[in-house]
């Protein structure tokens, strides 16, 4: 039985208001119109910008056209990456892929334009056939809906956030599903006479796959010396990931859920001086062994990405160079907490320890571990560059004595670029 899906893009896919807003605001301040306000701008996402120009700004045909062409020239440039895949929208996909559906678009979007964001998203590898207006091919959801099915179906869905998406279906003889986290109304989608109406993805991959195994999501940990700029990266990181569409789980070493939260304040504690070091190892397993089978083994298993700051690498960094307790023993401490589950990348922030450390004291308050002598630390980075020689292929070494803008950039792309690969 062959099963087809076709997706429209903007609203559905993607949440594109970003880029095109800036772009309306562009052309409408070049030809010397006010700039639209917020509830003007939402009126754009959906239909023709043609259509939108002349009916929400009130343009004749000739003075749209130009604004339509003024558009572009922005959007054509950066409005099309200001963008974002909405949360699980990757999983929908790759789930539809492993249950055999054909999967096209049909959009609005000029047809180019279109197949340059999905690929810039990564989404293309799931997309079989892409479908938007051409200097052959006018902009009519019906016409569009029919070019993208294949020769031959016995199912076919039309997803989208629109009443047009709803009223191309019902031309083209297709079901059509009408989504609740675009830009339409559950009214709209419904008056428009949308089969099926979907308030999140969840619940179309529950219509379109119901029982599906979410495909495995993936494990990233971020490392560094204290003040090395992990929580500046972290945050960047966090967009990025956002504006691709990965569904992401923040977490932290030590800690990430109530029980290894209680062992942070115990092992962090400054009163707590008189530690010993191996208590203070074991203490360190002792919550990573309850994070990782409360979090993050969870996380990954429903196709999401867990992004932990701080894992393993930092107890073998700290306890086996910092305290020397030897890299091997604290291997064999950490063996049962982790239990063969570690990171497909780690990013590491590679920053010498005075650097670092003058950065972590001049921000707040030093901790335990922080207050640890020159050599201390001076052997943590041994300890960490150990590691790295050991396992290259798992680390993202980083130079981090750029400016943070310049460590994000790298970082990003780097990361991305694992995670699709992933896919």
């Amino acid at each position: 039985m062959r099963k087809c899906v076709i997706f429209d893009l903007d609203g559905t896919l993607t949440r594109s208001e970003e880029g095109i807003w800036n772009s309306v605001k562009y052309a409408a301040e070049k030809l010397g119109f006010p700039e639209p306000d917020a509830a003007t701008l939402r009126k754009f996402i959906g239909p023709l910008l043609a259509y939108s120009f002349r009916e929400y700004m009130g343009m004749d045909d000739a003075m749209a056209d130009k604004a339509v062409e003024t558009y572009r020239e922005r959007y054509n440039v950066v409005g099309l990456f200001e963008n974002r895949v909405f949360p699980g929208i990757r999983r929908l996909l790759r789930t539809l892929k492993q249950e055999g559906w054909y999967i096209a678009v049909a959009t609005g979007k000029p047809q180019l334009t279109s197949e340059r964001v999905i690929a810039h998203f990564g989404l293309d590898k799931y997309i079989e056939k892409i479908v938007g207006p051409t200097a052959d091919r006018k902009a009519e959801k019906t016409e569009l809906i029919l070019a993208a099915l294949p020769e031959a179906w016995d199912e076919a869905w039309m997803i989208g956030d629109r009443k047009f998406d709803i009223e191309g279906a019902i031309g083209a003889g297709v079901k059509s599903v009408g989504v609740g986290y675009g830009y339409g109304s559950e009214a709209e989608l419904r008056d428009a006479g949308c089969t099926a109406y979907c308030a999140t993805v969840q619940e179309v991959i529950d219509l379109l796959c119901p029982g599906a195994v979410p495909p495995s999501g993936a494990f990233l940990s971020i490392e560094g010396l204290d003040g090395s700029g992990k929580g500046t990266q972290i945050r960047l990181l966090t967009d990025t990931i956002d504006r691709f569409g990965f569904e992401l789980v923040l977490s932290r070493e030590p800690g990430g859920c109530p029980i290894s939260e209680k062992l942070r304040e115990i092992v962090l504690d400054k009163n707590n001086a008189e530690m010993d070091d191996i208590t203070e190892a074991i203490l360190y397993a002792a919550a990573r062994a309850q994070h990782v089978r409360q979090v993050i083994r969870p996380a990954v298993a429903a196709g999401k990405v867990l992004l932990c700051d701080r894992f393993v690498d930092s107890s073998v960094a700290y306890q086996g160079g910092g305290r020397q307790l030897g890299v091997q023993k604290v291997l064999d401490i950490n063996a049962p907490a982790v239990d063969g589950t570690m990171p497909m990348a780690t990013i590491y922030l590679d920053v010498d320890h005075e650097t670092s450390l003058k950065r972590r004291a001049a921000a707040t308050e030093l901790d335990r571990m922080e207050l640890a002598g020159d050599s201390f630390h001076a052997r943590t980075e041994a300890g960490y560059r150990e590691l790295i020689r050991r396992d290259p292929e798992r680390f993202i070494v980083v130079d981090a004595t750029r400016t943070p803008e310049e460590i994000g950039r790298e970082i990003a792309q780097r990361v991305i670029g694992r995670l699709m690969e992933a896919e």
